[in-house]
């Protein structure tokens, strides 16, 4: 996810975005545990998507 991107989203879409990205993250944490993950840099992906996601959040909560 780019920042471009998140930069277009309402506060709305955002806090949903964030939701199914930490439903998301929850899913590789489990299939990694079972070794089922074929990807597991995409936990690090998923993790950074999170961070820029709520930076955003932070800052239109303070405008």
């Amino acid at each position: 996810m780019k920042t471009s991107e998140i930069k277009e989203m309402t506060l709305n879409e955002m806090q949903s975005k964030l939701a199914d990205l930490r439903e998301e993250l929850f899913n590789l944490r489990f299939q990694h545990t079972v070794n089922q993950l074929d990807n597991p840099m995409r936990i690090k992906q998923v993790k950074k998507d999170i961070a820029r996601v709520m930076t955003f959040i932070t800052q239109n909560e303070s405008k």
